[in-house]
């Protein structure tokens, strides 16, 4: 296959990216003005812009997108400006690529646009599939936005899948590759009450994911892209403690999150029950289906 990808040079995309490649595919990385140079791993680069057209032959002879890309949700305090850039980076983004995908000559046969567990806000301890409702949160409203700017290539008969990560296991990135340095000094603990639910997955079965709707035509619409059993932050917080050999006595009151991360600290401390429902229906199999595997598999290829 020939596969393109926004968001190539990220935790998902950079992963997502050496797997196809080492099985075989072609990899066209589309990719904004970058001054670093890309990893010289035989792939194809073209640029593109959100919110400015991209021309569609640039997608001529892909079998494939996968849309990654968009601010990070994490990386900075949640000003009005800040939470307009991560909203207009995903609503922009994802309408371009849309765009371009419903005009080429030969629309790619699938594409995967991003999306995330923020869709459905804050649940508690319910149990949340693909077929309940949107939040009423700004990530909630931020992913709701997200989902409908692939519209253009679903009318065009493009088949689209959205998969709605959660927290990816990872030492290499994400809310774990800042996690794990803090574990490892000893200075690991819940965050807020420890109560709310993660739905987390392991890096591997995450890009096992994105191959696996890539690859079933039959795969459409939002799924689930988590472990099938999401846990506490309380019982992760354990587990980490306990894979690393360090105490996990720390812990950080839901008000001092609120300092020092404004308003992105209710994404922490809110809670998530989302199962894969629709992931596995599909018959897709996870590999590190619990926390301890997902754990000792991160720190192995960190």
């Amino acid at each position: 296959m020939r596969v393109a990808i926004t968001g190539s040079t990220g935790l998902i995309g950079s992963a997502l990216t050496r797997s196809l490649l080492a099985d075989g595919h072609r990899v066209l990385r589309l990719t904004r003005a970058r001054t670093a140079p890309l990893p010289a791993d035989g792939s194809e680069v073209a640029t593109w812009e959100p919110g400015a057209r991209l021309d569609p032959a640039v997608l001529d002879g892909v079998d494939a997108v996968v849309h990654l890309a968009g601010a990070g949700v994490g990386d900075r305090r949640w000003t009005a400006s800040y939470k307009q850039e991560i909203r207009l980076s995903r609503l922009q983004g994802t309408r371009t690529i849309a765009e371009a995908c419903a005009e080429a000559a030969v629309p790619p046969r699938v594409l995967v646009s991003a999306s995330a567990t923020g869709y459905y806000g804050d649940t508690g301890d319910r149990v949340v599939t693909e077929s309940d409702p949107a939040g009423s949160d700004f990530l909630a409203s931020v992913c709701v936005g997200w989902e409908a700017a692939a519209a253009p290539a679903e009318r065009a008969g493009v088949r689209v899948v959205h998969p709605r990560t959660g927290l990816v296991v990872s030492a290499d990135g994400g809310a774990w590759g800042r996690l794990f340095p803090l574990f490892r000094y000893g200075l690991g603990g819940r965050l807020g009450s420890g109560d709310q639910y993660w739905p987390f997955i392991s890096l591997p079965d995450h890009i096992a994911a994105l191959r696996h709707v890539i690859d079933h035509e039959d795969v459409a619409g939002p799924l689930n892209v988590t472990a099938p059993e999401p846990l506490t932050n309380r019982a992760i917080t354990r587990a980490t403690g306990r894979i690393l050999h360090r105490p996990t006595l720390a812990a950080v009151p839901a008000s001092a999150l609120r300092i020092v991360l404004g308003e992105f600290a209710g994404g922490i401390t809110g809670s998530c029950r989302a199962v894969p429902d629709g992931l596995l229906k599909t018959g897709f199999i996870f590999r590190q289906p619990g926390i301890d595997e997902a754990l000792r598999t991160a720190l192995d290829q960190g």
